[in-house]
């Protein structure tokens, strides 16, 4: 399988990109297309729609197909992949059924495809990424191969978009199943965040609202542990340092811990609403701000992937998470160009909001803070 990527800025320049890179004869069936919000979606699909390629789209906070990240601009990376070894679905969520889409979307690739992966995009900030991924298992089975994010906005946290060909939703999913037995999927989500301090226990909680921990308002003590001062509704910063640098460690039985950052704080009680799911009861600790091993995680858990499972790939996706980008700033480009460099193969990844997928010997979760990366290769006999 061939795959180019391309970047621009604009519409026009995207157009002109994708007449370069089909000049040589190069006849690309699909395009991952993640663009910011301020962008044209529909005319880019338009004109990718028109060249008879189909498109899995996303919006995002940040782009890139090599290590220079971009923000307000435009990355495809573009396939050659044999048209009857994949499918797009979509589907609007209707009262939050997340589960229920996703069973309904997992039983019709599988009516194509016996052994199926998932590269999936979800949108709107509350969806429950957990719900989905759960009916991909209860359909495709515990071991199902889906990797993916939700979609971004620029951090503006306003209204995130996935979309396809002549189709985009801010509360929907879009995937693109896989025939795995043509084409291999492998990937891996690595996050890298140091734990600090004793565990703790989540002493309230529903879903994803966390009220106490240790009996004290679930506010008070991660501001405690991160030393962070002026916690008041008019500290702007604060929300973002919290989410950025002080996550909490939800711990798992099996795996690495997931990462479940305060997103959104109740200044009644000084409660705060996390990414995903916290149960009560359940174990966690807090986090130090990153440093640069925390980047030499990932590149090491990619390049273990593919010394130990996937020795070619013919394409490379990332979805990396938008606080990354905000606590590592510059250094950000440091970490994508290590991922590049172990395949050194055509590449598009994107920032978002969360990232869906399995961490080494974990479950496959929705996480934050993670960088996960997806190599592609379409199989010899294919």
């Amino acid at each position: 399988m061939k795959a180019k990527s391309i970047k621009g800025k604009s519409t026009e320049e995207i157009q002109t990109a994708l007449a370069e890179s089909l000049a040589d004869g190069f006849s690309p069936t699909l395009a991952i297309v993640f663009m910011s919000v301020a962008q044209d979606r529909m005319a880019i699909c338009r004109m990718l729609d028109e060249a008879g390629i189909a498109v899995f789209g996303s919006t995002t906070n940040g782009e890139f197909i090599d290590e220079e990240t971009e923000s307000g601009a435009v990355a495809i990376l573009l396939l050659n992949m044999k048209k009857e070894h994949f499918s797009i679905h979509l589907a609007e969520f209707q009262n939050n059924n997340y589960r229920e889409t996703s069973k309904f979307i997992t039983s019709k690739a599988r009516e194509s495809f016996e052994k199926v992966a998932f590269l999936l995009a979800v949108s709107n900030t509350a969806t429950d990424g957990e719900e989905v991924l759960l009916g991909l298992q209860e359909i495709a089975g515990e071991q199902v191969n889906a990797f993916g994010g939700a979609a971004g906005d620029d951090l503006s946290f306003e209204k995130t978009f996935v979309f396809t060909n002549n189709w985009e939703s801010d509360h929907g999913m879009v995937c693109i199943a896989i025939n795995e037995d043509k084409v291999s999927v492998c990937g891996i989500a690595t996050c890298g965040w140091k734990a600090v301090g004793t565990e703790k226990t989540v002493t309230r909680s529903e879903g994803n609202h966390v009220f106490t921990i240790d009996n004290e308002p679930a506010l008070d003590i991660t501001t405690k542990y991160g030393g962070l001062e002026n916690v008041t509704p008019d500290n702007k910063d604060l929300l973002l340092e919290l989410a950025a640098n002080f996550p909490l460690q939800l711990q798992r039985k099996k795996g690495d811990p997931v990462m479940r950052p305060g997103l959104v704080v109740d200044w009644s009680d000084h409660s705060f609403y996390t990414s995903g799911s916290v149960p009560q009861g359940s174990k966690i600790r807090f986090s130090l701000p990153p440093d640069w091993d925390v980047m030499e995680e990932v590149v090491k858990g990619v390049q273990n992937l593919k010394d130990t499972v996937m020795p070619e790939a013919d394409a490379l996706v990332v979805f990396s998470c938008g606080g990354r980008a905000l606590s590592f700033g510059p250094m950000m480009n440091a970490e994508i160009e290590g991922v590049k460099q172990v395949w050194n193969v055509p590449m598009a990844g994107m920032f978002s909001y969360a990232e869906l997928g399995r961490m080494a010997g974990g479950n496959l979760e929705m996480h934050n803070l993670t960088t996960c990366c997806v190599a592609l290769k379409e199989k010899e006999n294919g």
